[in-house]
């Protein structure tokens, strides 16, 4: 259920949680430590976040700390693209940031039927990578679920995405119980696997780098995956067909069904 944004005590906790069982002092020796900020909502909503990304080296010693932040970019977040900006430029100007625009098709009409929220239009985040970036940076990002639904065309992002600024990130549509129920149907794995490389090489072929992302399948089995909170969401609705819920093992279908039952 939903209980509000976290604080970044809550984050700070949770980081605390994982990072604790291995270096109890705080100590992290890694080249790498990288943290997504995702599945706790849109973080561009939430303030609390830039707190934790500027303040994680006062309670970590983690010279390898890599901030992972995707967003949809919605209306009305300015100020907080724009302390982004700042924070980046100040601590994170080494290639040590990673920033995600789950974007999904290159039909920008499309894409608002899929995200039907007011949000930043593809020129609009076009023109903040652009100041976001610079050289030696990580690339930003876009981000692509392939479903049967919406086209993905490579050549129209030439129109407006600088290769030399934006990479592109392709994955398979996790099956939820929401997509279910919208008519969105993910392509089954097999087909994802053979799509996938033609289409990063189309990608390729356009001047853009193109990584192929492709998660476990016992996350799909479990409901874990980016994008599935499959229980609370048929909690929402309790005269849900339970046929949305494709990633489902039988198991957990049943225990969620007599769930479902309950007063």
């Amino acid at each position: 259920y939903y209980l509000g944004r976290i604080s970044k005590e809550g984050i700070f906790w949770q980081i605390d949680t994982m990072i604790s069982k291995y270096y109890p002092e705080g100590k992290i020796p890694v080249k790498q430590l990288k943290i997504q900020f995702a599945r706790m909502g849109e973080p561009a909503f939430n303030r609390n976040v830039l707190e934790v990304i500027n303040e994680f080296g006062f309670y970590f010693d983690a010279p390898g700390f890599m901030p992972s932040l995707s967003t949809i970019a919605p209306h009305g977040t300015d100020r907080f693209f724009e302390d982004l900006l700042r924070i980046k430029s100040e601590k994170f100007n080494t290639g040590n940031f990673q920033l995600q625009f789950s974007i999904h098709t290159t039909d920008e009409e499309r894409r608002n039927e899929l995200i039907p929220v007011r949000k930043w239009s593809f020129k609009k985040i076009a023109e903040y990578g652009k100041k976001f970036y610079i050289k030696g940076d990580r690339k930003i990002t876009l981000s692509f679920a392939l479903s049967h639904e919406y086209p993905i065309e490579p050549v129209k992002l030439l129109e407006i995405f600088d290769p030399s600024v934006f990479l592109i990130k392709l994955t398979p549509l996790n099956p939820t119980y929401k997509a279910g129920k919208t008519g969105i149907v993910s392509l089954p794995q097999n087909d994802s696997i053979e799509k996938l490389p033609a289409l990063a090489s189309e990608f390729k072929d356009a001047g853009y780098d193109a990584i192929i992302s492709i998660g476990e399948p016992e996350e799909n089995l479990i409901g874990s995956n980016c994008g599935q909170n499959l229980l609370a969401e048929a909690l929402e609705d309790r005269e849900s067909d339970m046929k949305y819920s494709t990633g489902l093992s039988e198991e957990i279908r049943t225990k969620i069904t007599n769930r479902l039952k309950k007063p």
